[in-house]
């Protein structure tokens, strides 16, 4: 039938944690379906082009510190897909001591490039957003909002913890009421990013970013510093989760202004914003976060949660959940 879709594994969400378990899936034998909501794969590790110029607008880099995801890494900087951007960031203005000493990882051509290498050969099927998932005798069942259908042997959920139960609710699926407390447990906090396409340079120390974790703006980085966007200078700025959340609902001015606020002290006189961009991230960090890498309950067809709320946070721990979510699920189906 045109409007059905089958295959062994459907999985929500085309972050790095889908794009990692399709590629164990597939690195199987198992036939697997990834859809995504939005026009691109990546999730929070997008690229955004903003006049002749690109930025990273979510993560911004990544560390390793596990040997299974230096592996993929270490494939990844032979390939010469990755680099090491820095060592260390500096907490203030120009001239700060800088403050770390583990390598931060940068893709080259910006974090959707890596997305776009590991989504490369897979089926992912983006601009399909899923309205509810059922099971179907011993698989699964799954419709989007375009009725088109997709059956599955077993199903992935990656999409924050909130969405992802939010698509158990229409077919009134029940969880083991201590294993739903520990998935509801999990809460996250907000991030709103900014682009900003200036006309000069900022006077932002070296590798080109500053880091301040407990301020209201806890991040600025300049893209053509970093190296991926060679044409024009665009700077990303994050607000804090505590600043986001009171700036969560004003217009997308105000937000805007606050943002571009902060490159004040890095600015000269003949600076000037000639474009400007907002992304708001309301699942952008997990809070209380799953003990295990991934979550399959035991009632139900082969169905696993997975994601940066499991086992660990950021680009590292979305990974390694992926990793191993995949690899649970091709066992089940072995």
């Amino acid at each position: 039938m045109a409007n059905k879709t089958q295959s062994d594994v459907l999985i929500v969400g085309s972050g790095i944690t889908g794009l990692m378990a399709a590629r164990t899936l597939t690195g199987r034998g198992l036939t697997v379906t990834v859809i995504e909501r939005d026009e691109q794969p990546g999730g929070r590790m997008a690229t955004y082009t903003i006049g002749p110029g690109m930025a990273d607008v979510g993560a911004q880099f990544f560390t390793v510190s596990s040997p299974v995801f230096e592996t993929w890494v270490n494939q990844w900087i032979d390939e010469d897909r990755v680099f090491e951007w820095s060592q260390r960031w500096s907490r203030s203005s120009v001239g700060a001591t800088p403050f770390g000493s583990q390598p931060r990882y940068a893709a080259r051509g910006g974090m959707c490039s890596l997305i776009d290498h590991l989504a490369a050969d897979l089926d992912v099927r983006t601009r399909s957003r899923l309205v509810a998932i059922a099971p179907n005798g011993p698989s699964w069942e799954a419709i989007d909002e375009k009725s088109k259908t997709y059956e599955a042997r077993a199903v992935l959920l990656t999409p924050p913890i909130p969405l992802a139960l939010d698509l158990l609710k229409p077919a009134q699926i029940t969880l083991p009421d201590a294993d739903r407390a520990a998935l509801e447990a999990i809460t996250y906090m907000p991030c709103l990013a900014g682009l900003f396409w200036i006309n000069s340079t900022l006077s932002l120390p070296e590798p080109g970013a500053i880091h301040l974790p407990n301020a209201q703006i806890t991040w600025i980085a300049d893209n053509r510093h970093k190296g991926i966007s060679p044409n024009a200078t665009i700077i990303t700025v994050h607000a804090g989760p505590e600043y986001s959340r009171q700036l969560w609902h004003r217009t997308e001015w105000e937000i805007l202004a606050a943002l571009e606020a902060s490159l004040r002290l890095y600015k000269d006189p003949n600076t000037h914003t000639i474009e400007r961009q907002l992304k708001a991230w309301q699942y952008a960090m997990p809070i209380m976060p799953h003990p295990d890498r991934f979550y399959i309950p035991d009632n139900l067809p082969p169905l696993a949660f997975a994601g940066d709320a499991f086992g660990g946070p950021r680009v590292e721990g979305a990974a390694l959940s992926g990793l191993a979510a995949g690899a649970a699920l091709a066992a089940r189906l072995a």
